[in-house]
């Protein structure tokens, strides 16, 4: 089994380097690939309210035989429950879709700015720490002023910042505000969506010169971006290369290097955060 690294967050607790994503993984299959995630060594599992899978992913941590205490178990606030009392409520009903007594880690998926009920999520986020239903509280997809509204607003700064990123967006600029104040990035779809940024040429000679599959590349220049990427895999040969990410380091100049890749237009969906309403 690979010994994943982890981080230390700015509360204290620690996380894995790298966890696995869920988006799409529903049902008995889901808890199957998960399980089997499990198996292979993963222990940070990273769920949402809207990916509706929340059930599966407790489900698996139950069938694993394995200590609560042994995940990181991560989920997310839709943003049709940021209000304070259905915040509040919404987080319990998490918990208990789960069976899961509390999370590690709990994040606002996306701040919907233009319905500003943000910092209203947030304080009902802090008190749901203060009861001992979550031990470290973030965010998603959120911008610099984000941020800084929701530090100035309540005195708690996020322990993550959940965010695009992936050689063709590679958020430098988010990377260097969020390290600024003190948070963690992780990277969601941090193989980008498609296989059109693992056949870049620079990506395919890396993988060659490591003996490395080109996911391994990219997760590796996540790390040591100081990024934790949530990859999503269903496949099982997949799910243990990406752990497999550990044993090797990508000279410094490789590093700068992928992070040239960026383009203006890198974003998957286009989802820019001071626009982008959240699907209910």
């Amino acid at each position: 089994m690979t010994d994943v690294q982890s981080v230390t967050l700015n509360d204290g607790f620690e996380m894995p380097a790298i966890g696995l994503g869920t988006y799409q993984v529903r049902g008995g299959q889901g808890v199957n690939q998960i399980l089997a995630a499990i198996k292979d060594g993963y222990r940070s599992l990273d769920t949402a309210t809207n990916y509706d899978n929340e059930g599966a992913v407790g489900e698996a941590i139950r069938r694993s035989g394995l200590p609560r205490s042994a995940f990181f178990v991560t989920s997310k606030l839709p943003g049709k429950y940021h209000r304070y009392a259905e915040a509040t409520k919404a987080i319990q009903e998490s918990l208990y879709r789960m069976g899961l007594e509390y999370f590690d880690l709990f994040l606002i998926h996306w701040p919907l700015p233009k319905r500003d009920h943000y910092v209203e999520a947030w304080r009902a986020m802090i008190d749901a720490q203060t009861r001992g239903l979550i031990r470290s509280i973030g965010v998603s997809n959120f911008e610099p002023e984000h941020l800084d509204r929701l530090i100035n607003e309540t005195g708690v700064t996020p322990a993550v910042n959940q965010l695009e990123v992936h050689p063709y967006w590679t958020q430098e600029r988010m990377r260097a505000e969020d390290q600024k104040r003190g948070i963690v990035t992780e990277a969601w779809s941090p193989l980008g969506r498609g296989s059109a940024a693992l056949k870049e040429p620079l990506i395919q000679k890396l993988a060659k010169k490591y003996g490395k599959n080109v996911g391994q590349i990219v997760l590796r220049w996540h790390i040591q971006r100081g990024i934790v990427p949530i990859p999503k895999a269903s496949n099982l040969v997949h799910q243990r290369g990406n752990l497999d990410i550990f044993d090797f380091s990508l000279d410094p100049e490789e590093v700068t290097a992928i992070t040239a890749l960026n383009r203006v237009d890198g974003r998957i969906d286009n989802q820019d955060p001071n626009e982008y309403e959240e699907f209910d």
